[in-house]
């Protein structure tokens, strides 16, 4: 760096002489170093030609001087005077001055008076050497014979340092001095312009200063460069050195100006020889033809002086940026490589089980992929090195440390990473070695329980069984721990506290196996030895009790205490009973590794849940402090634009009050349950209520993203984010809150996947399943925002329970004939809102813009109220179509959705929506029901209700007719019709206003006609007559035959249809006490039906009770027993 400093200060001073020389010579060639005097300063003196170098020699090479008759000679100011004189004199070259200069005064036209004077005035003011003067006299007689007189006797008075002649005229002249050097009106031939000559020695002077200023602009350019303080990061050094190349180019724009400007005036000298070859320049011209060369010569060493240091400039500059790049390439290698090694610092654990050292392994083989990226770059970045080196860096003393460092933190890192691969991989040996053991155990365990009582008693039994222990003692020479502190010793580096005491447990149940086949063999022998009678013990076959050993090592490590202690517990001898008490306490400490595993990955996932926890806290009230607080605070208020102020609730929703809960509630309570991650579901259950914020949060954000687009530039948003040393914007805090609502079904559904065993299983499904639950409530939310032109609250609509897109088809029997042939064909595309009280028909509309405004809008067009609405389940030709029905089908609308699956979600969320209603209408009707039994007939002997007469069977469906035209009378006499909004203000009526767009939007040219569903049919056929529909029904009157072991049933009992009887009875079963026997169909009310194209479940059916579900007839012209008010209810 010194060194070159050092080179740095030697350009700088080169540059500086040479620019200097510069100046010095262009002064010297203008002699301005002797008289600093310009044509420019003097122009107008010289407009006068009171005096003219006309550029004439003298025989010699003297100057001619030309004074021609100017009769205001005597008037000209002395200062005038002696500058004129001063500067024709500097014009020659010093050598041809050095001669002496020729006068001419011409005074043909004046006075001998003016003569006189003239001289005198010139003698005693010219600056210059003079050779020779030449005066021509006055031409008139009179002045003629008195200048001659006069001169006689005048002439000691003039009498100069050199001779004066005067002539009489121009001939005369041409003796002293040769034609061509004179000029016309000296009766030569001299081609002179004043004016050309004085614009000619304005250029030549103002191009000799544009030199001299250019090389002292360089000069200053020059210091500047060389005294710029080096930036220290890449950006203002990137910076600066676009700086300086622009003045750089702006300088040598200057130059290649005055080099134009240069050529132009040597142009303009030689021109006349270029028009003319024979055209021979007068010494004048050859003078400033000299100059301008020497000047441009001059000009070219300015540049050629400033384009060597420019280079070496150019070149610092150039270095320091790669330095610069190389240092914050460094930074952030070094950084990168910083956090992998402490990543990898984390991979201490050598595992619990070969399945845990697998997937250790996995990850420190997917870390290591995923980590060779950031080491190949600091290798990259290291190896450039050598290219400091070669290209002679100012800085190669600084930036050969860091890369031998680079180079050290990347073999230090895969040396690491290597290791603990080894580690790791012992690990799996160890484990391996183990999990053989234990198979060994468990496999001489089966051999053992496996063996018959009875067969070991003979002599051949004992030898065979001997036989079996011997050969399975011999496979144990590859598969059991031979020496434990061998095993210490091998794996002394990677054993643990935890390993070594299940490396001890799986030696000790080892010993144990092996102490129960030593106490097997004895027994044996003896059998084997001396033949005793056989005992007789009562055991179940082998294979009643004993499984074959588990595959999995977690499994076998989990669930061989059960088994071996069931195994052998079964084995009923005395000697096999005791083996198997000392097995099960040498097993009964041992671990369990699969559990041991879930329980860390649970401690995991719960310490993620935690840390993302605290993390998401910490930047809410990082925004909230940072952004939100600042717009309140008076010091920032001139940053914040007009329109953004007093808009903070727009621009942050709810964030604060997403945090105080948080902070205050949830983070702490999480905090509770990291001992036990397994219950952490109730956590999330306590607290479901809260996190219902987060829907007015989602749907304030089109809201908020809009205003952020109109202000994202605002220098507030800037400075805020600079104070907060934030990489990302505000928006990206902003979307902070949607991201964690949707996280928590992540970590709970991983947390659930390693609990299922648990005891807060149960709870984390259920809270799982709340959080999906709210994010659905959120998404369907941010599309009901989006409905247009319903003049209602759709908050009184109830719940929003399902949103989607379908096909629609309208069939309507009040509707023209041809409108109604079309409906069939040609679908609309609607958007279908389902809530408790309504379902609405919107038409979707995609909207343009960014973000949130992309999302579509819902026009809204007409809806159905709920308490009219009925549903057909199946259509024919469609399994992903539907119907629903409005006013017992004066309304049906065809519905398909876009997969079955779709289809069927809706058709469950319609029914559960109808059948809570069909259960209010029926405990209203049960209500009634009690109140008329009291005015009914006693119920007939339980005689007749085994097998049942004609006549009775007539006279009891005409009681219960009776009591049906009963109900229905009090029910129509007391309902009150439900109050609907008028029409367009809410969902009172349905519109039917469809214009062309609307009824050809979708059309399909491939869609089938659709008959008449076959329950329009079925309704059809007579409203007095009940058609039998296979099925389950709810019974809605008690019936009674009044014998208690005969068949009763009660309101609301589910009863299923067998068969059709006589005179309107059905025989059916009672699903709750299994009995079966005859009961009138009016009693009934159908639940589930079935037709041959439909499934139909409805809310208000008119016609007979047993059709379909009812809960609103009141919405119809018929009512019966089985279709009790609605608005009864709600009343």
């Amino acid at each position: 760096m010194r060194c070159w400093l050092k080179i740095e200060e030697m350009a700088l001073e080169e540059l500086m002489q040479r620019l200097n020389a510069v100046s010095q010579c262009a002064d010297e060639i203008m002699h301005q170093d002797i008289i600093p005097l310009y044509a420019a300063d003097i122009q107008d003196q010289l407009k006068k030609q009171f005096a003219y170098l006309s550029g004439g020699r003298g025989g010699d090479g003297c100057p001619v001087i030309t004074f021609p008759d100017y009769p205001a000679f005597s008037e000209i100011p002395e200062k005038e005077f002696q500058n004129v004189l001063t500067y024709l004199t500097s014009i020659p070259s010093l050598r041809d001055a050095g001669i002496g200069f020729i006068l001419v005064i011409d005074r043909r036209q004046d006075k001998w008076t003016s003569v006189k004077a003239s001289i005198l005035r010139i003698a005693a003011s010219f600056p210059g050497n003079l050779q020779l003067v030449l005066v021509l006299r006055p031409t008139g007689f009179f002045h003629r014979a008195l200048s001659d007189i006069a001169f006689r006797f005048n002439k000691d008075e003039l009498k100069m340092k050199v001779p004066i002649i005067m002539l009489g005229s121009v001939s005369e002249l041409q003796s002293y001095i040769d034609k061509t050097q004179l000029t016309e009106d000296l009766g030569g031939t001299l081609d002179y312009c004043h004016n050309r000559w004085l614009s000619r020695r304005t250029a030549i002077e103002g191009f000799a200063q544009k030199v001299k200023q250019t090389a002292q602009i360089l000069q200053s350019f020059g210091t500047e460069l060389a005294e710029t303080e080096l930036p220290n990061d890449v950006q203002s050094t990137s910076s600066l050195l676009a700086t300086h190349t622009e003045k750089k180019d702006k300088m040598k724009e200057d130059i290649r100006v005055a080099v134009e400007q240069g050529d132009d005036i040597l142009g303009s000298i030689t021109k006349p020889v270029t028009e003319n070859p024979d055209y021979k320049l007068n010494q004048d011209q050859l003078d400033n033809q000299t100059t301008v060369e020497r000047l441009l010569a001059q000009l070219h060493e300015t540049e050629t002086a400033f384009d060597e240091f420019w280079m070496k400039h150019q070149q610092k500059l150039e270095q320091c940026l790669r330095l610069r790049n190389f240092e914050q390439n460094f930074r952030e290698v070094k950084a990168a490589l910083d956090i992998v090694s402490e990543r990898l610092s984390a991979f201490t654990d050598v595992g619990n089980s070969r399945s845990h050292v697998e997937h250790i392994l996995k990850d420190l083989a997917n870390f290591k992929e995923k980590s060779d990226e950031t080491v190949t770059k600091a290798k990259m970045l290291a190896s450039e090195r050598d290219a400091f080196i070669q290209s002679n860096h100012y800085a190669v003393d600084s930036i050969i440390p860091k890369c031998s460092e680079l180079h050290h933190l990347c073999d230090a890192f895969t040396t690491e990473i290597e290791r603990r691969r080894k580690l790791l991989n012992k690990s799996l040996e160890l484990h391996d070695l183990l999990e053989k053991s234990m198979k060994w155990c468990d496999e001489g365990i089966y051999l053992l329980a496996s063996q018959p009582v009875d067969k070991c008693q003979s002599q051949d039994g004992a030898e065979s069984a001997l036989q079996e222990i011997e050969k399975f003692l011999d496979t144990g020479a590859g598969n059991k721990i031979k020496e434990l502190n061998k095993i210490y010793e091998e794996y002394a580096h990677i054993l643990n506290e935890d390993l070594k005491d299940h490396v001890q447990k799986v030696f000790q149940k080892q010993e144990s196996m092996e102490e129960m086949f030593q106490k097997r063999q004895v027994s044996l022998k003896k059998l084997a030895a001396k033949q005793t009678r056989p005992v007789q013990p009562v055991a179940p076959r082998p294979e009643a009790f004993v499984k074959s050993p588990c595959t999995s090592p977690g499994l076998q490590r989990e669930n061989v205490s059960n088994s071996e202690s069931s195994a052998l517990r079964r084995v009923n001898y005395r000697k096999a009973k005791s083996e198997t008490t000392e097995l099960h306490q040498s097993r009964g400490g041992s671990t369990m590794d699969d559990e041991e595993n879930l329980a860390v990955l649970r401690q995991h996932v719960m310490n993620e849940l935690i840390e993302t926890e605290r993390a998401y806290v910490e930047e809410l009230l990082c925004v909230l402090e940072g952004y939100a607080a600042e717009m309140d605070n008076p010091l920032m208020a001139h940053l914040i634009p007009p329109e953004l102020q007093n808009k903070k609730d727009i621009l942050f929703g709810n964030m604060e009050e997403i945090y105080h809960f948080h902070n205050r509630i949830f983070l702490r309570e999480l905090e509770t349950y990291v001992e036990y991650p397994e219950l952490v579901g109730r956590c999330f259950l306590d607290q479901m209520e809260d996190f219902q914020i987060y829907e007015k949060y989602c749907q304030n954000k089109p809201r908020s993203e809009s205003l952020w687009r109109q202000f994202s530039d605002s220098v507030f948003f800037q400075e805020c984010q600079r104070k907060l040393d934030h990489k990302l914007s505000l928006d990206s805090y902003l979307l902070k809150p949607v991201q964690r609502i949707t996280k928590y079904q992540l970590l709970l559904k991983e947390m659930l996947k390693y609990s299922k065993n648990c005891e807060g299983a149960e709870d984390l499904q259920e809270a799982l399943t709340s959080i999906l639950g709210i994010l659905k409530a959120v998404n369907d939310s941010m599309h009901q925002i989006a409905i247009t032109g319903y003049d209602g609250n759709l908050n009184e609509l109830g719940k929003l329970l399902m949103q989607g897109s379908f096909n629609v088809w309208t069939d309507h029997k009040k509707g023209h004939t041809k409108v109604k042939d079309l409906a069939r064909f040609k679908p609309m595309q609607r958007h279908l809102f389902l809530h408790e009280k309504a379902v609405l028909f919107c038409k979707k509309r995609e909207e343009n813009g960014e973000g949130y405004e992309k999302a579509p809008s819902y026009s809204y067009k007409h809806s159905l109220n709920m308490a009219a609405v009925g549903i057909t389940e199946n259509v024919k030709g469609d399994a992903k179509k539907f119907e629903i029905w409005y006013n017992a089908r004066e309304e049906v609308y065809i519905v398909q959705a876009p997969t079955p699956e779709v289809k069927a979600t809706w058709v469950n969320e319609i029914r559960k929506v109808l059948t809570s209603q069909l259960q209010a209408c029926r405990e209203a009707s049960q209500h009634r029901t009690l109140e008329q039994t009291q005015s009914l007939p006693l119920p007939l002997p339980a005689s007749s209700c085994a097998s049942p007469s004609r006549n009775h069977i007539r006279n009891t469906k005409k009681t219960e007719e009776k009591k049906a035209d009963l109900t229905s009378l009090e029910g129509c006499g007391t309902t009150v019709a439900p109050k609907y909004p008028e029409k367009g203000k809410g969902w009172a009526k349905p519109s039917h206003s469809l214009d062309a767009s609307e009824e050809n939007d979708g059309w399909s040219s491939a869609e089938e006609a659709l008959n008449s569903s076959d329950a329009e049919e079925e309704g059809a056929g007579g409203a007095g007559e009940i058609k039998l529909t296979p099925g389950k029904y709810t019974v809605v009157t008690d019936y009674d035959k009044g014998v208690s072991e005969e068949f009763t049933v009660k309101s609301g009992d589910l009863v299923q249809l067998i068969r059709e009887g006589e005179d309107g009875l059905w025989f059916v079963k009672n699903l709750s006490s299994g009995r079966e026997g005859w009961i009138p169909a009016s009693n009934l009310l159908m639940l589930i039906g079935n037709s041959k194209s439909a499934q139909s479940l409805s809310s208000s059916e008119s016609g007979t009770a047993s059709s379909n579900l009812s809960t609103s007839s009141s919405c119809s012209d018929s009512c019966n027993v089985s279709s009790t008010s609605f608005s009864d209810i709600k009343g």
